[in-house]
């Protein structure tokens, strides 16, 4: 039972958010059904597919209410549910079963129970899409029913992460924790395993979503020309500078830098980043000036940093003040059970803009046989000589599934 200052602190709230609410949910169908119903009630209701985008939107309109599924694609639950106590004892926490999960108690708590019920038993409006369409799984990952087959067409714990294997669920997990803050992550795997993919489903979940995500592959530009790049230059800095120029970071202001191969950075640079990142402070090219900037940073290497740091070849406190968060990505031969999953998942992109082909299971078991050094992206390129090879056929077969042989 609250406490008499807990109940006045409810109602304080209460009063300067009435009728608010937020619905925390995967579901899109179930969402748009109790927004309706709240609707009609006159709430004011604010939608979050997931657990960091709820903590956003509490941030911005201070609710009267929360209401959570039983199963969210970035957070685990009772975690999540934990943090918002703490952080929002005010606002009524419930789920979406009709539980609740906190001490304070809405004055119209009646009409958020009698709305999840009307939502629960109202069927949705277009059958055919409401059994496409992911559905809520309170203990497991997030599942699209295909009609043609029997198993998933794509499962994973975060829309971009594909996979139902332990290392994939503890990848998304991960991710679901430092997403909500600004701390610097450094994410570690193989050539191939989706790195980027990573960084962008850390930035996705985070507050900054609608500011830049910016990327440099500090592999791909010239050292003479990366110090320019990443943190702008002046005019008349150096020969060519006709113009001056935004770098990379100035350019990520508020949002997210992705700096690929942080490991390929020249020792010289990583000083000036090591700055950088520890004061927020930049100072264009040819500038005697410096200027404060708001940037989350995220870096990724196929490297071993430390025992390059070992070796000379990177800097010892760089790699640490990168590595706050290290996350690794599994590569593709620790996961092979994700492997159908992942072939459905390819072929249903590239069925966007080709004839979706099918894959038999001799091709399927000749996938299998491979040791994928290249990883999801050598399956990609894979699949994709495949899905050309076959010519109008609809089903790829063991005779289309060729592998580039590697020479040294």
């Amino acid at each position: 039972m609250a406490t008499a200052s807990e109940v006045a602190m409810m109602e304080a709230v209460a009063a300067a958010s009435a009728r608010k609410v937020v619905l925390a949910s995967a579901d899109a169908g179930l969402r748009e059904r109790l927004r309706s119903s709240l609707s009609g009630m006159r709430w004011e209701v604010y939608e979050a597919a997931g657990g960091a985008e709820a903590i956003a939107r509490l941030d911005d309109v201070r609710p009267e209410a929360l209401l959570i599924d039983n199963w969210l694609p970035d957070l685990e639950v009772s975690e999540f549910a934990g943090q918002i106590r703490a952080l929002y004892p005010a606002v009524e926490l419930m789920r979406m079963d009709g539980g609740v999960d906190g001490r304070v108690r809405s004055p119209r708590r009646n009409e958020l129970l009698h709305a999840l019920r009307e939502a629960q038993s109202t069927p949705a409006n277009d059958t055919a899409a409401w059994n496409a369409a992911p559905v809520t799984v309170p203990s497991g990952p997030r599942i699209v029913v295909s009609e043609q087959r029997h198993v998933p067409e794509a499962v994973g714990m975060l829309p971009e992460m594909i996979g139902a294997s332990e290392a994939m669920r503890e990848l998304a997990r991960l991710i679901g924790l430092v997403a909500p803050r600004s701390t610097t992550v450094l994410i570690e795997g193989e050539t191939g395993s989706g790195k980027e993919v990573v960084a962008k489903a850390i930035h996705r979940l985070s507050e900054r979503v609608n500011k830049p995500f910016v990327v440099l592959n500090c592999a791909a530009i010239p050292e003479s020309l990366l110090e320019a790049e990443l943190f702008g230059h002046t005019r008349g800095a150096f020969t060519g500078a006709v113009h001056s120029r935004t770098g990379r970071i100035e350019a990520a202001h508020g949002g997210t830098l992705f700096l690929d191969e942080i490991g390929e950075m020249p020792l010289a640079l990583q000083a000036k980043m090591l700055r950088f990142l520890e004061c927020g402070e930049l100072q264009r090219v040819g500038d005697n000036e410096t200027m404060r900037v708001d940037v989350r940073v995220i870096a990724a290497t196929h490297q071993p940093l430390e025992k390059r740091s070992e070796e000379g070849a990177f800097r010892l406190d760089l790699y640490h003040r990168l590595a706050v968060f290290p996350v690794e990505v599994p590569a593709l031969r620790e996961r092979m059970e994700d492997l159908e999953l992942l072939a459905e998942h390819v072929l249903a992109v590239m069925g966007q803009r080709m004839p979706r082909k099918r894959i038999n299971a001799a091709a399927m078991a000749r996938l299998r046989e491979h040791s994928w050094p290249g990883n999801v992206r050598e399956l990609m390129h894979v699949l994709e000589r495949a899905a050309i090879l076959v010519g109008d056929s609809m089903e790829i077969g063991a005779e289309e599934i060729r592998f580039r042989r590697v020479t040294r």
